[in-house]
């Protein structure tokens, strides 16, 4: 179900909610055209008795997200660009190209930070880490 703010304006809901106040509508009707449930219907009727003209349905954010402080960050990176100098070394033998999950752990184990593998391979994507990296395999001799 799409949320209120997004399917409706402020005046929208305001007309809604004077025409079943003054009793032109049903609150069964009232509630389906808006698709919402009992309880926030009566939360909206409430808002609106209380103070018509500051009744509103859009809301902004109190934080960002999606997004890790700069240390986070900052140690993401760091690890990145530690892991593309050893990739890119040749005098180190590496069986594989990359390991997001070791990145993921290092975080954790020495920086105490929880970091989402998923993220870890974002960051990688969008800072050129993975484009840039000569993907050899060495084996064993």
């Amino acid at each position: 179900m799409v949320q209120l703010h997004k399917r409706f304006t402020d005046s929208q809901v305001k007309a809604m909610m004077e025409r079943y106040l003054s009793k032109e509508i049903e609150r069964g009707h009232t509630q389906e055209v808006l698709g919402i449930g009992k309880r926030r219907f009566f939360a909206l009727v409430n808002a609106y008795r209380q103070n018509p003209h500051e009744l509103s349905v859009q809301y902004q954010r109190r934080s960002r997200t999606r997004t890790f402080a700069q240390a986070v960050e900052n140690n993401i990176l760091r690890e990145l660009q530690i892991e593309k100098h050893m990739i890119e070394n040749p005098d180190i033998r590496v069986r594989q190209h990359y390991d997001y999950s070791y990145v993921r752990d290092l975080l954790r184990e020495t920086h105490h930070q929880q970091v989402p593998l998923s993220s870890i391979i974002n960051r990688a994507k969008k800072h050129g880490f993975r484009e840039s990296w000569n993907h050899r395999i060495l084996v064993k001799p």
